[in-house]
């Protein structure tokens, strides 16, 4: 097998299996299959932690917090596997891991905003996709986090962290890594976060965007 066969191949394979693990929508699974009550029938629509927060809350919000964490570590996880080519040295660091992190970070993000189980309608990848940055690595991780920490925090619109973490993701894995590949890898990241908050973006301009409430609200209350 060629050179370029191979890593071919090992993309695929890390695409197809992180895009599987992104597919596992929690706050899809727990709403239409232990609720009976599918959250994107509900609120925004949006199959994300903060939908389902808002409409169901509860103990079970916990469950979706892990299924969509463990989904992104399992894909970074895959993605460091198979960029390492099944090395038994696991923490050893190289171009290749990051590549293959980035990847893999990338399709668990599209599975979990298109999945194909569920019609193409997932989340809007803000859980998963923070997770990713703390696998990526902890330099990323601190202005995604910290940027969306203190705008969550202070205007109490977890949108605007949430568009934070996309804009800020390409440019903090930039000034890391100054790689062109993924530094491109980072900038589809960031778009495909900002895109599926387009709508709040323009809420927000218009000053009617949902601030977050730990006490949640019943539907139909202002």
């Amino acid at each position: 097998m060629s050179v370029w066969t191979e890593l071919w191949l090992r993309a695929a394979i890390i695409a197809a299996a992180a895009y599987f693990c992104g597919c596992f929508n929690g706050a899809v699974i727990v709403s239409k299959y232990i609720l009976r009550d599918d959250v994107r029938g509900h609120g925004s629509g949006n199959a994300g932690l903060t939908n389902f927060y808002r409409t169901f809350g509860g103990p079970l919000t916990l469950v979706v917090i892990l299924t969509d964490v463990l989904k992104a570590v399992a894909a970074i996880l895959i993605g460091v596997w198979v960029a390492r080519g099944f090395l038994p040295s696991f923490f050893m660091e190289g171009e290749w891991v990051i590549y293959g992190k980035y990847w893999a970070g990338l399709f668990c993000l599209l599975g979990h905003m298109f999945p194909c189980m569920f019609h193409f309608k997932g989340g809007k990848g803000i859980l998963s996709g923070g997770t990713m940055a703390i696998m990526i690595d902890w330099r990323v991780a601190l202005v995604v986090w910290g940027g969306f920490l203190v705008l969550a925090v202070v205007t109490r619109w977890v949108s605007l962290g949430s568009i934070w973490a996309g804009t800020t993701f390409p440019i903090s894995s930039f000034f890391v890594y100054h790689d062109p590949v993924i530094t491109a890898l980072a900038v589809i990241i960031g778009v495909l976060v900002v895109w599926k908050h387009r709508g709040n973006l323009k809420r927000i301009l218009r000053g009617t965007e949902s601030k977050f409430s730990i006490h949640r609200k019943k539907e139909g209350t202002p």
